[in-house]
Order: structure tokens, then sequence, then C-alpha cells
């Protein structure tokens, strides 16, 4: 049973990795926040679907807990499909990544840590430290030409772009979206809360719409096929896969797992668009999977939720 567990969440972890790059092709047919709002109505009908007896058991205490996390998971979305059309598949994968490094930080204040959670521990802040650096290092890579000075190491922040930092607030709004987690996921079987957080994601979606673009679709084959991806796989399927897996699976294996999102996201950016990374960035890119690691060295009670493009 474990060994299915691991093969389907690193089977799981790929296909969230893989998405950064088909979505960020099908942004050519269609705006950010247009794409999020269909893939999200998708996958609600999906779940709605395939969850149908649990909508007999939603509560009223149910409806606030699900519209605070689908809040926080719609707000995570738009930030980093936003963010994708600025920058890079990579580059979006391992800032998204920050998350798991930004939780246990975030939870510091105890009016925010989930029930039974600990404070944060030494490896959190160091962990924090690395992700740190390797962020800089990665959206902010010395300046070209500046070898044999000290300019050669120092970040040349004028790299940073919109993208970059659209996508630091997806970090941030997904971390919240785990803590979130932590405290209405004990109280709210899965299956309602599944259907209600995708659900008032779309909602919200469909709310923020036309106030951030004005929408443009054009269906092509290559949006379609992301949109089933999207929402389909990478959200209905991968929810339900996740939640089965993470009842099975030790938490720090199961961290780690999720902490291959970015390595997906690369190695598929560097085969379909050939993508690659120089030395700098690439320093970053360890730098930031490596305080990752770090962090989830001393299990925490909360296991982050990785986020798919």
């Amino acid at each position: 049973m474990k060994l299915r567990a691991y093969i389907l969440m690193t089977l799981v972890v790929a296909v969230w990795g893989s998405t950064f790059v088909v979505i960020k092709g099908a942004l050519a047919d269609a705006t950010p926040v247009a794409f999020n709002l269909i893939r999200m109505t998708l996958a609600f009908v999906l779940l709605a679907a395939g969850y149908h007896r649990a909508w007999g058991t939603i509560r009223r205490s149910h409806i606030a807990a699900g519209a605070l996390v689908g809040l926080c998971l719609a707000a995570g979305y738009q930030f980093q499909t936003i963010g994708l059309a600025r920058t890079t598949p990579s580059k979006s994968a391992f800032i998204t990544g920050l998350v798991v490094v930004l939780v246990p930080l975030f939870s510091m204040p105890p009016a925010l840590r989930p029930p039974g959670a600990r404070s944060p521990r030494w490896n959190a802040f160091a962990g924090a430290a690395l992700a740190f650096v390797g962020i800089v290092l990665i959206t902010a890579p010395p300046a070209s030409g500046t070898s044999g000075s000290v300019a050669a190491f120092l970040p040349d922040f004028s790299s940073i772009n919109l993208g970059d930092v659209l996508t630091l607030g997806c970090a941030i709004s997904f971390a919240f979206h785990c803590i979130a987690l932590g405290h209405t996921s004990p109280r709210i079987p899965f299956q309602p809360l599944a259907i209600l957080q995708v659900g008032f994601c779309a909602l919200f979606m469909a709310v923020s719409l036309p106030v951030i673009e004005h929408p443009k679709v054009h269906v092509t084959r290559q949006l379609v096929f992301a949109l089933i991806v999207a929402a389909a796989l990478a959200t209905a399927a991968a929810f339900s896969i996740q939640s089965w897996a993470q009842s099975i699976l030790p938490t720090t294996p199961m961290a780690l797992i999720l902490a291959l999102e970015p390595v997906f996201a690369w190695i598929t950016s560097f085969v379909v668009t050939g993508e690659r990374l120089a030395m700098v960035p690439a320093i970053g890119a360890v730098l930031i999977l490596a305080g990752i690691a770090l962090t989830e060295l001393v299990p925490q009670p909360h296991v982050p939720t990785a986020h798919e493009a």
C-alpha cells in the first residue's frame, strides 16, 4: 500500500510540475484570470459530481470555512498564473515551492498556528534563510560582464520582473491556504471541504475577473489540452490522490516528494522549451530545494499542501 502511495504521489507531483509549462503555453490563447476561472469551474463540476454523496453532509458551519480556504486558494492561483505569464516556468515553480518554508514561519503567532502544531524550530529559520538566498540568486543573478570584480558576486535586482514578484505573492497566499486548511480540515470531512473550497475559489475568480483584466479566450487544441490537464488531472484527481496518500505516508517523506514539484517543472521546461538555468540561478534553485528539505528534516504536525500551476 505504501509503495502504491509513493508511486501515485510522485506521479501527481510530476503532473503538477509539468503544468507550469503546459499552462504557460496556453496563456497565449487565454488571459490568465479567464483561464483560471474556466479551470476551477471545470474542477468544481468534476468534484461536485464525483463527491455527489457529500452534498448532504455539508453544514452551515462548513460554509464560512470553505469560503476562507477558497479565498486563499483563489488568491494563490491568481498571483501564480498572472505571474507565470510574465516569468519562466522554472522560476515560477521554484518560487512557488517557497510555500513549504513560509508555512512554519507564518505559524509563529499562536493565533495562526493550527491546533496541536508546535512553534517553528531552528530548522524552519535555517531553511528560510537558505531559501531566501536561493530566491535572490534565481531572480536577481549578477549582471553579465562583471567577472573579476566585486559586482560579480552582487545580485542585480534590476533583473527581477513583475512576474517574479507576483509569484512570491502566490507562495504567500498558498502558505495562508495551508494554515487555513490546518484549522478547518480536522473539523470538516475532505469531500465537502474539497467541493466548497474549489467552488468558492471559482466564485471569487468570477468576481475578480472584470476588475483584473479584460478576458480573452481563443479556443485552440493547446488551450483545451491545458484545461483538461489542469482541471481534471492537476486539481480534481490530484486532490483525491493526495488526501488518500497523506493518510498513509509519513510526514517527512511526503513533504520531500512534494518538494520535487519545481524539479519536475524545470525538467519539463528544459525538454519542451529548451529553457536552461545559468550557473548562478541553478545554485539558487538548489538552495531553495535545500531550504525546503531542511525545513522538513524535523517533522511538523501539519504538512503543507503543494500547489500545481
